[in-house]
């Protein structure tokens, strides 16, 4: 029950390699029966005394060792040169001696249970090698473009940027990319975790490796292979099952003390004793594998489950150091809000309707390229404003139109104070957003209070966080009455305002100062040094290829809830590895006590020493199963004009509606 070593061979579709494991084999083959069988042949026949004297059984008792143990010895013979004591050196040490004092039968009926425990190992850890091969077989060899008129199949090798892919009903999407013609719903569950079909039109993206259900898609191929959103959850899984997190060398190095504590506790046990089969039940008993194979199988099921339900994790590493963070810095533009500003509120002044305030606004800002311009625009969507006869524009201030002959103003308070334009007190139902003032013919008409909004999901993911236990800490670059609101509507620990680049730096290096284990959370430039000095940076999906690239986390979209259930993974992982740490020095330690003693025989010390080792290994393959998707009356669709202009290599957010 060695780590096993890794090599990279070429996989099935064009792209893409996976690393897998030159010594592996499937459970359970036929040469495995076939030994398995030998050995419980032979038991029986000692057993039920069929066969004739000492030297003859003694003679089968060794051949059928040598033959049916052979994949125990064979371990042990490789760990002498290298000078590494293992279990299976250990063990074959015992069984030697157990072979030298005649005690045959429990010999064969060791052999025989390590022999099924090692094939019963192979079938758990293959479902984590075959998680890789699942993932690889997603994307289909053969595709279809459309080249001009004519529509060809052709070698998903062949496909460049920019072409035209065909997807028909029922077919995997090849590339990420966007929809140019057709509309469909998408099976999307494997990528980013969604329980229900998404909408697709044109101008909206879609991913690599989901499902195409009812029509027929033309998508434009924006990135192929390993570059795709895909590409990179397989590369994450890849890098899961060749790198180790210390956390797995601290496995390896307590499974090294163990046997070495073993060894120890045998010679002991026959100084004090003489017995030679206490001595050797005690170095039955021991069992170190469950640890040094359990905890590698939980890392790659852990990388895995958060895959499937919406983040990359980049390896062992940042998983290990996820699990026990302890305080959680976000930032708030494009995190934990959507990063472009929303008209919140209309106040129009008496006698004046929502209607009209809002028309006048927009038809000032119409000729507009402001943010805020765009936001007011967007809601005036069904209002028709018109085009005004002049305009103008003050950096800062505001804008000034002529609308069929008369003055119309949009902009600060100042802005319109300063023409003459006489303003009520200040409101106190601002809530922390950007107030216009709207004025026709010198007379205050109302204001719009524009913000950017959160994000549904964010009051109860930080609710989440600190249920867990995270301080939560906002870090923002925005004025500090727009982030003290934020952070009043979401309930954080701490609150910082008005921070440039270097300083959300400082915080989170203070933070680690003071001990903390911190995660950082972001999305644009300005956040890319705080996420690379973090303990753990975590970059939102729609964010900018800098802060995704600096990221040990990346998540597909921009739902928090996805990281709220990453963080959730990360600690299961983390307390099925220390529950096996802590179990394997509980039993092991109680076992060598009871056969010191002579309580357990040899043969009983073999079944406390298999069943112990299945035990942690399988609870370390709970993380391989699929997670149940959750249930919701809700349908997903994607807004058509925010996916065309906003579509991102790791995903796009979505509107949900009911």
């Amino acid at each position: 029950m060695t780590v096993p070593r890794e090599v990279a061979v070429a996989a099935p579709v064009s792209g893409y390699e996976v690393g897998v494991d030159e010594e592996h084999e499937p459970a359970f083959t036929r040469i495995a029966m076939a030994r398995i069988a030998l050995v419980a042949v032979a038991v029986a026949g000692v057993g039920l005394s069929v066969l004739g004297g000492t030297w003859l059984v003694g003679g089968i008792a060794v051949v059928v060792t040598l033959v049916g143990g052979f994949p125990i010895l064979e371990e042990a013979w490789e760990a002498i040169p290298a000078r590494r004591m293992t279990m299976e050196l250990s063990m074959t040490i015992a069984l030697l001696a157990a072979l030298a004092i005649g005690e045959f039968l429990t010999v064969l009926v060791i052999v025989l249970f390590v022999l099924i425990a090692e094939e019963i190992e192979k079938l758990t850890v293959g479902r984590g090698r075959r998680a890789i091969e699942d993932l690889l077989a997603f994307l289909p060899r053969r595709v279809f473009v459309r080249s001009g008129g004519d529509v060809r199949e052709v070698d998903a090798s062949e496909v460049r940027p920019g072409d035209v892919v065909v997807v028909k009903p029922g077919a995997r999407i090849p590339v990420d990319g966007t929809v140019l013609a057709g509309s469909s719903a998408v099976e999307q569950a494997a990528i980013t975790g969604e329980s229900l079909p998404v909408e697709k039109v044109p101008g909206t993206s879609v991913f690599a490796g989901t499902i195409n259900q009812t029509g027929t898609l033309d998508v434009r191929t924006e990135r192929l292979g390993r570059d795709t959103t895909f590409g990179r959850i397989v590369e994450a899984v890849e890098r899961a099952d060749r790198t180790r997190a210390p956390i797995q060398k601290t496995a390896n190095r307590l499974a090294g003390y163990l046997v070495y504590f073993t060894l120890a506790a045998a010679a002991v046990t026959f100084f004090v004793t003489r017995d030679a089969r206490a001595t050797i039940s005690v170095v039955i008993a021991a069992g170190a594998c469950g640890i040094a194979a359990g905890t590698p199988l939980a890392i790659l099921g852990a990388i895995g489950r958060a895959a499937r339900q919406g983040s990359i994790i980049k390896g062992g590493i940042a998983l290990e150091v996820l699990g026990r963070a302890d305080t959680i810095v976000l930032d708030k533009t494009g995190t934990l809000t959507f990063g472009r500003p929303e008209v919140v509120a209309l106040r129009p002044a008496a006698g004046i309707s929502d209607v009209a305030l809002l028309e006048t606004a927009a038809t000032a800002e119409r000729p507009s390229e402001h943010a805020l311009a765009r936001a007011i625009l967007a809601r005036a969507a069904g209002v028709k404003p018109r085009d005004p006869e002049q305009f103008e524009a003050f950096p800062g201030k505001g804008v000034r139109a002529i609308v069929d002959g008369v003055e119309v103003l949009a902009g600060s308070r100042a802005f319109l104070a300063g023409l003459d334009v006489r303003l009520p007190e200040l409101s106190p139902e601002a809530h922390g957003g950007t107030e216009i003032f709207v004025a026709r013919a010198a007379t205050f008409l109302g204001s719009i209070e524009v913000a950017d909004t959160l994000r549904g999901e964010a009051v109860e993911a930080v609710r989440s966080f600190r249920t867990m236990g995270l301080r939560t800490v906002l870090l923002t670059g925005d004025a500090r009455p727009v982030a003290e609101a934020i952070a009043g509507q979401l309930g954080v620990d701490e609150v910082r305002a008005e921070l440039l680049p270097h300083d959300k730096v400082q915080r989170v290096r203070e933070l680690t100062r003071e001990g903390h284990t911190v995660v950082m959370v972001g999305d644009g430039v300005n956040d890319a040094p705080a996420l690379v000095e973090a303990s753990v940076g975590i970059a939102m999906g729609s964010g900018t290829d800098v802060a995704r690239e600096c990221a040990s986390v990346v998540l597909i979209g921009d739902d928090l809830f996805k990281l709220v259930e990453t963080l959730r993974i990360a600690r299961r992982c983390r307390r099925i590895i220390y529950a096996n740490f802590a179990g394997t020095i509980l039993i092991d330690g109680a076992a060598m006590a009871l056969a010191a003693v002579g309580i357990l025989t040899p043969i009983l010390a073999s079944i406390v020493h298999v069943g112990s080792e299945l035990a942690f290994i399988l609870n370390s393959a709970r993380l391989l199963t699929r997670p149940a998707r959750a249930s919701s009356g809700a349908r997903s669709v994607e807004d058509a004009s925010t996916q065309g202009k906003a579509a991102a290599p790791w995903g796009a957010s979505r509107t949900r509606v009911a």
